[in-house]
């Protein structure tokens, strides 16, 4: 699978609930509608919080996957 193009990047390997999704709030507010954030997070508890932030923000959670005990995710800003 070709992973998507991202346009910003943030790095929360070994933060731990809830500093990760804090700083997923403030990075998507900086982002354009359309633009795709990566994110790298090794705090399991990001499997549920950031598909919530997602959920109840509206963004898209497009690609999500574990590499090497690093969770991975590409976040779609929406117009919400």
């Amino acid at each position: 699978m070709t992973l998507p193009e991202h346009q910003h990047f943030l790095d929360a390997q070994g933060l731990y609930c809830p500093e990760p999704v804090m700083m997923l709030h403030s990075r998507v507010a900086d982002m354009g509608v359309g633009e795709v954030l990566k994110v790298l997070a090794t705090d399991p508890a990001t499997q549920r919080d950031i598909p919530q932030f997602c959920r109840f923000l509206g963004h898209e959670l497009v690609h999500e996957a574990i590499e090497d005990q690093i969770y991975v995710y590409f976040i779609r800003k929406s117009e919400a």
